[in-house]
């Protein structure tokens, strides 16, 4: 694995003794069909173009091809400037799982990092898609909260009220999920937190940490 230099990377020091276990980028394909949701924005302009075939046929063959061509051509254009933003997002974003936190550096235009210690994260859940890509998405500690326009598109979606941190359009999802529950685990005893581990079918592991936990770090 390629070194990489945390102290550029976090917003503060990293403490003697702390490892990373794993860091990657997202994989803008994954990120591009999930957080973008092309796949949806394809079949809609797909419908579209076949309602507008149809609506277009009492003018002919002629009208009812250019109806489609024309919602066709919109429908490409709206996705490839999702895939531009996909690849943009994806290329800019780092994760890092150390044996101590999560870290995240996000946005094209103005990078942030997310510095989240084990102490922060209360659950962490892992969704696996058949192609093997997925996300793992982290659950805040009680009054830890990040908005979710800060996050996007790295939060799980749909959480406007209580946004969860995301680790999107990961290529070995499972992997990655596997790696992240067994930190926390470790970290959760050493710090006498009882943790409770899901079964491997549930892919999720909680743990309930308590202890007095420190703010999260954007900078």
């Amino acid at each position: 694995m390629k070194t990489v230099n945390l102290e550029k990377l976090l917003p503060e020091d990293i403490p003697p003794g702390e490892r990373i276990l794993w860091h990657g980028r997202p994989n803008w394909i994954a990120l591009f069909r999930g957080a973008y949701r092309a796949d949806f924005v394809a079949g809609y302009f797909i419908l579209l173009a076949t309602w507008n075939a149809i609506d277009a046929s009492g003018a002919g063959a002629a009208a009812c091809v250019i109806a489609a061509a024309r919602a066709l051509t919109i429908g490409v254009a709206a996705l490839a400037l999702l895939a531009l933003l996909a690849w943009a997002s994806a290329r800019t974003a780092l994760f890092v799982i150390t044996s101590r936190r999560v870290v995240m550096k996000i946005g094209v235009a103005l990078q942030v990092f997310y510095n989240l210690p084990f102490s922060q994260i209360r659950s962490a859940d892992l969704r696996v898609e058949s192609d093997g890509t997925g996300e793992v998405t982290l659950q805040l500690t009680e009054g830890k909260r990040i908005g979710y326009l800060h996050l996007w598109p790295f939060a799980r979606p749909f959480h406007f009220a209580d946004p969860e941190p995301a680790l999107r359009g990961l290529a070995q999802a499972r992997q990655v999920g596997e790696i992240l529950g067994r930190a926390l685990i470790v970290a959760a005893n050493e710090r006498g937190a009882a943790v409770n581990a899901a079964p491997e079918a549930d892919v999720s592991i909680a743990t309930e940490a308590r202890v007095v936990t420190s703010d999260a770090v954007a900078a």
